[in-house]
């Protein structure tokens, strides 16, 4: 029996993605453009999230039928509970073998995590808030931080991490300051350029996600999901420059657009901002992945859709390709096809940009097969953590207290609102404050 022509690793790779797009029919199609958020097993009995998953059915035989589309991408599957790293990355290869050997057409999904400070995961390495990387003005050693993260990303399995944070920080009221570099949109751009350059690695073999792109931190009132009102000059000098400079200088794998609407156009639905000036201005090649339930809140609170079939149109005709963290919309691509809403045309251009990707990275040539236990918190790692950490202390006024005599400075007191809290030095998107504090809230 002859070898399909996408399963050779020696053709090229633009071959290889048509021959594949013309193998699929449109439920094959439609599976690659979004993600299912499920908590994984080794024995390949996988289960939705509990609460919101955003998926259409949350019967894991329901789940298991479907898969046998294929995935786009699965979310978060060691970040999602607190799994240990080796049960959650055995998990994760249990579901790629399904994927790879006992689907159809044998595609791999992308596996996504958080890991601005450090992947998500246990026992992963925890490195200072992004607000406190930017307090080092060290390029180098945030490229290094990046690197790190980088190594452990591919450790457990992970093909897109879900930073660095690109929003400028002119609003210290908005709550997700610490997950920003800082006040400055050139520092900003120039430490998410090397922390990308860093966690890609030369192969781009784990794609970095630029966010929230964009002006997310410039809401009113400075509320999370609140409308951007800003002039065109300010919106690319300030708060585009940023993304702009990754994208150019190092090639970001990945852009997530962000929840609110400029000027009353939602990002999400935004032609403008996703096709025009992300891939024809910029030359960007890579993956527009949803926020988290982006597409939904076009009709559930943007209004500019009538239901979740126009929703998904409006998003993926933008210039999105992969919606997160489930389906909540995607489920509803083939109405919107009946419809009139979407092209087939759109559907294969969307369809062919993932599977490039996934040729990229490589995915089609893997086992899967359980290895030895993943490499997280190295030496390396922690000794660069320590430097970021050393680096970030700014002092504001020095009244010849520096430097600090050991012989008289025998105690130091440590004042403010977090001093006895280890977990606020910690970022909201690490391990022990996302998932810890969460299994404690909801224990």
């Amino acid at each position: 029996m002859t070898t399909p022509l996408y399963k050779d690793p020696a053709q090229p790779i633009s071959a290889r993605v048509l021959d594949l797009l013309e193998r699929m029919t449109l439920d094959e199609k439609i599976a690659q453009m979004h993600a299912f958020w499920l908590v994984l097993s080794p024995d390949g009995q996988h289960q939705v999230r509990p609460g919101e998953a955003f998926i259409a059915s949350p019967d894991p035989a329901v789940v298991q039928c479907r898969l046998a589309n294929g995935l786009g991408q699965i979310t978060r599957p060691l970040g999602t509970h607190g799994v240990d790293a080796a049960t959650g990355l055995r998990a994760l290869n249990a579901l790629q073998r399904f994927l790879r050997f006992e689907t159809r057409l044998g595609i791999p999904a992308i596996s996504h995590e958080e890991c601005l400070t450090g992947t998500m995961t246990r026992d992963g390495s925890l490195f200072p808030s992004a607000l406190a990387m930017g307090a080092t003005w060290n390029p180098a050693l945030i490229a290094e931080v990046g690197t790190q993260i980088g190594l452990e990303c591919r450790a457990i399995g992970c093909h897109q991490g879900l930073a660095p944070v690109l929003d400028v920080s002119r609003d210290v009221r908005w709550g997700r300051t610490e997950e920003t570099f800082g006040e400055d949109p050139y520092l900003v751009g120039v430490l998410a350029t090397r922390y990308v350059q860093g966690l890609q690695g030369p192969q781009r073999d784990v794609l970095a996600t630029l966010k929230h792109y964009v002006g997310h931190s410039a809401s009113e009132g400075a509320r999370n999901h609140a409308p951007v009102n800003l002039g065109w000059r300010e919106l690319n000098d300030t708060f585009l420059l940023p993304f702009e400079m990754a994208v150019k200088q190092a090639n970001a794998g990945a852009v997530m657009p962000a929840y609110h609407d400029i000027d009353g156009e939602p990002v999400h639905a935004s032609h403008h901002l996703l096709t025009e000036v992300l891939r024809q201005q910029w030359g960007f090649d890579g993956l527009v992945v949803a926020d988290y339930v982006g597409i939904s809140l076009l009709y559930q609170h943007h209004g500019v859709a009538a239901d979740a079939a126009e929703a998904a149109a409006l998003a993926f005709n933008a210039g999105l390709d992969m919606e997160l963290p489930g389906d909540d919309c995607a489920q509803h691509l083939a109405a919107a096809l009946e419809r009139g809403l979407l092209g087939t045309a759109k559907v294969d251009e969307i369809v062919a940009r993932v599977l490039t990707e996934k040729f990229r990275l490589g995915l089609f040539e893997q086992s899967f097969e359980d290895g030895p236990l993943p490499a997280l918190r190295q030496p390396a790692a922690q000794q660069v953590a320590l430097d970021v950490a050393r680096q970030t202390i700014v002092v504001l006024e020095n009244r010849g207290i520096l430097p600090l005599d050991p012989a008289r400075a025998q105690r130091i007191a440590v004042i403010g609102p977090t001093a006895a809290d280890p977990m606020a030095m910690l970022s909201g998107y690490s391990f022990p404050v996302h998932l810890i504090l969460q299994d404690q809230r909801e224990g």
